[in-house]
């Protein structure tokens, strides 16, 4: 469980970019104007994966902040949100009405690999940009067949490869149950897994788990997993059944060795309910600075971060990952429609979105860069492990970049 300026810095390189105006004509699709880019997007302010709700009101105050600054080129972000609940009925009624209604030029940041699922076809057909998808199924980046989707997240299958590499590494006679939601997250995750451990998949493997996001709780499946004899448990899940599956292990009393996917990671919505003590020892990965480690103090980009959060969004819990996400993708969104000048169509954005070169966001860990191809769109393709001591994620190990292309 999927970067900023200091005021003056912000300034200073919007201002640089405004600077150097483009010779092409300008070009615009419905939603985009002289005065104005209109961007529509739906995220779960009530729902099971309401957590994730913080995401889009950090990225609105990151909007807010670029337009009270001026905006790009004289143009104003109109970034227009829903509520979908995590529902993908709703979720298609609620990007229908976007495109439909709304007109945007593109949407941006749909919450959740459900609700993105529901409406890629539908944004396929009307060639608008579903842009840095809030997931990271592999589904999400196919060019061949959804050459309007491009997705934010790490690939489910990556982060999978990269823990089957660890757990063979360190602990190659494990006995492993799984608990996974039941969708294309969740089979991702599994697959990788899978794909990871090659051969020895099928005798590592003991056990699996997987639950529904109606379901109240995951309580049963713990239940199952601990009795199989498992030592090792791959936990993929979101934050409130991430948070649940964390207790009842503790309420079990059992103790395998813990992977949690990077979803279920954020400490005030996952780790803080299901106890701090019982997720001490958790291991999982990471692709961005946590506002909580100490090494990071001085650092500049954390910094820019921290002053933003303070000013834009001090509501909102600056120590969260859900807040860096929401900072992180709201950066690069603008990064993107830099890019594209004033040649605002929604080709152009695909274009500019898949043409990513040495970009290194304020958030990104040293030695991370972020760089597409027009043949590899995925965003985020390396990480770092990382341990909980019981307060913060600790990081550990060096850079791992996944090389296996899933498409």
């Amino acid at each position: 469980m999927s970067l900023f300026r200091s005021t003056a810095a912000v300034v200073l390189t919007l201002g640089l970019a405004f600077a150097t105006p483009s010779l092409a004509q300008k070009k615009y699709d419905t939603g985009a104007s002289d005065t104005e880019i209109k961007i529509g997007q739906t995220i779960p302010l009530s729902g099971p994966a309401s957590a994730y709700g913080s995401i889009g009101k950090v990225q609105a105050a990151y909007i807010h902040m670029i337009n009270e600054q001026g905006g790009l080129n004289g143009r104003k972000i109109n970034l227009i949100q829903y509520d979908d609940a995590y529902n993908p009925p709703k979720t298609v009624e609620q990007v229908r009405k976007l495109v439909e209604s709304d007109e945007v030029l593109t949407t941006f940041q749909l919450i959740g690999t459900p609700p993105n699922a529901a409406v890629q076809k539908y944004l396929n057909e009307k060639k608008v940009p579903q842009l840095l998808a809030g997931t990271g199924a592999t589904r999400f980046t196919d060019p061949k067949h959804f050459p309007w989707t491009i997705a934010f997240n790490p690939n489910y299958q990556s982060e999978g490869h990269i823990y089957a590499k660890y757990i063979l590494a360190n602990y190659p006679n494990a006995k492993i149950g799984i608990l996974f939601q039941n969708d294309d997250l969740g089979k991702d995750y599994v697959k990788g897994l899978r794909d990871g451990l090659g051969a020895k998949a099928g005798s590592m493997i003991v056990s699996q788990a997987s639950y529904e996001l109606s379901d109240p709780t995951v309580d049963s499946q713990m239940v199952t997993l601990k009795a199989s004899g498992a030592d090792l448990f791959y936990d993929i899940t979101t934050p409130k059944f991430g948070a649940q599956a964390i207790k009842k292990a503790a309420e079990l009393g059992w103790k395998p060795v813990h992977i949690l996917d990077i979803n279920a990671t954020p400490v005030s919505q996952t780790l803080v309910p299901a106890g701090l003590d019982n997720a001490k020892g958790i291991i999982s990965v990471n692709y961005g600075k946590d506002p909580l480690d100490p090494q990071w103090a001085n650092d500049e980009g954390m910094k820019r971060y921290k002053a933003f959060m303070a000013k834009w969004a001090p509501a909102e819990d600056a120590n969260s990952g859900i807040a860096t996400y929401g900072y992180s993708t709201a950066e690069l969104l603008v990064h993107i429609l830099q890019q594209c000048g004033d040649d605002l169509t929604r080709a152009n954005i695909m274009k500019q979105a898949t043409n990513i070169h040495g970009y290194v966001a304020d958030l990104a860990l040293p030695g991370m860069t972020t760089a597409t191809e027009p043949d590899d769109w995925r965003i985020n393709k390396q990480f770092q492990m990382m341990r909980f001591d019981g307060q913060r994620w600790v990081l550990f190990g060096p850079i791992l970049t996944d090389e296996v292309r899933t498409n």
